[in-house]
């Protein structure tokens, strides 16, 4: 979530993307977290057995763990990794159920984190006889093979020498970010040439350890986690890119699931690009050369719902409003045509920069995500660009971070990296061409599919140079599972359309898709009383919502949620809830408070909630989600020093 921003260079500037659910949030405020990671994750050594130690008391009833697993799993008197894991413990042994396992997405996103921000919550949301889990990936914290500091997790992907020298090289990797006109991607050139300089240096850091850094064996973690709790099955709710994990799971190890959510569901066999596809304009393709097709089938749905709700939310509640849904959407791409002849400069007393087209678009996007926090006050930022002032749009870039150097070598150690996004992303993918031209062609497919292609291209075009290693896995994602699996997906979800989810539900036996009727990323950013009382009735019961069941959200409208709700409030006296009857008023208030934390970063202006996924901004560089995925940027804001 983009809370935290850096300044290093005016325009956007591209670093690194690989998938999923959110960006940068600063976990230390919103958890009030007072002990450094060191402090905490310093005294816990890794164990082949869980050993919880309390952590993160400001923040709640917490425990922390760190598990031994074998790098390789074919070799496993081998190399070692390391796993950090947090929980919150049931609080009741009455009818104790074990542990739910969540992922947040990805990949590579911190585990450890995100659950800081909603793991509290969760357990209101599930019921209190389970312990609410989740981990840290082998490949975002600590690097046993790279260096032999200790620190959170081993391994992790390390491609630069210095903390330092990654945050140069991502600055330097200015020039205009690619955008869409006229149906193609433009500005592609200098992105390719980044990636083959990554992909360079990812292979000169590489020991032997890079090739396991997979979600085949992330998947294989998971299931020795759940040994080492003492259970033979898993219980999990995997959100986004947690949907792949889940499903390779589900292949793997079909008779080894208890519970199993899969939440914003990506079409796996497109991930892996596992399988021939063919979608619209990419038909020339195959699957091979045109990997991350389907994840922007839904997103113009998305968008449409910001003109709709705009339109009936009338102009009291929308800034951007004009009668007619289809005058907004022309007043919006005249605004979006305008700044690509003349960005808007913005200086402020905290800070400045400028807003081009392109940083209007990721405002945009990254809105999409989450609507129930950011469409209106994205309205209000458009309506303010539109007049010739960019200060609102800027400011729901969150509050500039200037990278401070340190004198301490080892000041970062305990510190989550980006790199391991992309190496989760392109381990695991189909080999990709390393020409610009094949690389070219691709992206102005995807444009031909969505205006927003240069997000989930991106992903391609970083893995154009990547060292070659064997794809151990790659579907097929079929199986008769020991219990059926919950798929959810939004009616108008940005980035994992709900056909994915209709798709990846027909492998698996028995298995039943639930709908909400809604915009967003996931179901916590589209808040459901419904889908959520499902949820809750499936992991205590195992009981399955019928197929073809339909949640409506909260707030049909979302320029109509309360102000109090976006402020952090529960609004438990308010009115106007869909669903609301006879509902706990915790289990409301849960369902609300979760909203916003995960999804697109932006922070609601005005308001002291930020909307994000934990995941933080690292090296001079904030993350947002595309993908399902981050996608790393300098913002285009600095602060005065």
């Amino acid at each position: 979530m983009l809370s935290r921003r850096i300044l290093s260079a005016i325009s956007l500037t591209l670093f690194h993307l690989p998938l999923a659910f959110g960006s940068s949030c600063d976990l230390t405020k919103r958890a009030n977290v007072t002990k450094t990671e060191a402090e905490i994750w310093g005294g816990i050594n890794p164990t082949k057995d869980l050993v919880w130690h309390p952590c993160y008391p400001e923040a709640g009833t917490f425990e922390c763990a760190r598990l031994t697993v074998p790098l390789d799993y074919s070799d496993p008197g081998g190399r070692e990794a390391a796993i950090a894991l947090i929980r919150k413990p049931a609080t009741t042994q009455e009818g104790y159920r074990g542990p739910i396992l969540f992922n947040p997405g990805g990949p590579g996103g911190s585990g450890v984190e995100w659950f800081l921000a909603v793991g509290n919550d969760f357990a209101t949301i599930l019921g209190p006889q389970f312990d609410i889990v989740s981990f840290d990936p082998r490949d975002w914290f600590a690097d046993v093979a790279v260096s032999t500091r200790d620190s959170k997790v081993n391994p992790r992907a390390v491609h630069f020498d210095t903390d330092v020298e990654r945050v140069l090289f991502s600055t330097s990797v200015t020039g205009s970010f690619p955008l869409v006109k006229d149906g193609k991607v433009t500005n592609a050139e200098r992105i390719w040439a980044a990636y083959q300089v990554l992909g360079s240096l990812a292979a000169s850091h590489d020991d032997g350890y890079l090739k396991h850094i997979t979600t085949e064996n992330t998947a294989t973690d998971m299931l020795s986690i759940v040994q080492a709790y003492g259970q033979e099955k898993l219980q999990y709710l995997g959100f986004s890119y947690g949907t792949v994990l889940g499903a390779t799971f589900a292949a793997l190890y079909p008779d080894k699931i208890e519970r199993m959510v899969l939440d914003g569901v990506v079409d796996s066999e497109d991930y892996y690009a596992s399988k021939s596809s063919q979608v619209g304009y990419m038909q020339p393709l195959t699957i091979k050369l045109a990997q991350w097709l389907t994840a922007l089938l839904d997103t113009n749905k998305t968008l449409q719902l910001f003109f709709d709700n705009c339109a009936e939310a009338g102009p009291t509640e929308c800034a951007f409003y004009a009668a007619d849904p289809s005058d907004i959407q022309r007043n919006l791409t005249a605004l979006q045509d305008k700044l690509l002849i003349e960005p808007v400069p913005v200086k402020t007393d905290a800070y400045y920069g400028i807003i081009d087209r392109a940083a209007l678009e990721i405002a945009i996007f990254m809105s999409l995500y989450v609507p129930y926090a950011l469409f209106k006050p994205l309205a209000g930022a458009l309506a303010q660009l539109a007049a010739g002032n960019g200060t609102a749009l800027l400011s729901m870039f969150g509050d500039p971070e200037t990278y401070t150097c340190s004198c301490d070598e080892h000041a970062h150690d305990w510190d989550g990296v980006l790199e391991g996004q992309t190496t989760v992303a392109c381990n695991d993918g189909a080999e990709v061409p390393k020409s610009l031209k094949q690389l070219q062609k691709y992206w102005d497919g995807l444009a031909g599919i969505s205006p927003f292609a240069t997000y989930v291209g991106i992903i391609r075009a970083g893995c154009t140079n990547w060292p070659r290693n064997k794809k151990p896995f790659s579907g097929p994602f079929v199986g008769n599972t020991s219990h059926p699996i919950l798929l959810i997906g939004n009616t108008a979800d940005p980035i994992t359309p709900l056909a994915s989810a209709k798709k990846m539900a027909q492998g698996f036996k028995d298995s039943v898709v639930l709908t909400i009727d809604a915009g967003g990323h996931c179901s916590l950013n589209a808040p459901s009383i419904c889908a959520q009382q499902y949820i809750r009735q499936y992991f205590q019961a195992g009981t399955l919502p019928e197929e073809g069941t339909v949640c409506d959200p909260i707030f049909p409208n979302s320029f109509l949620v309360p102000a109090s709700l976006l402020e952090g409030s529960s609004g438990a006296s308010g009115s106007g809830l869909v669903g609301r009857q006879d509902v706990d008023v915790e289990f409301l208030a849960a369902v609300q408070d979760v909203a916003g934390k995960v999804g697109s970063g932006f922070r609601v202006p005005g308001t002291s909630k930020s909307v994000c996924q934990a995941s933080r901004a690292k090296a001079g560089l904030t993350f947002i989600a595309a993908g399902p995925g981050y996608l790393a940027v300098a913002p285009p804001n600095f602060r005065y020093k």
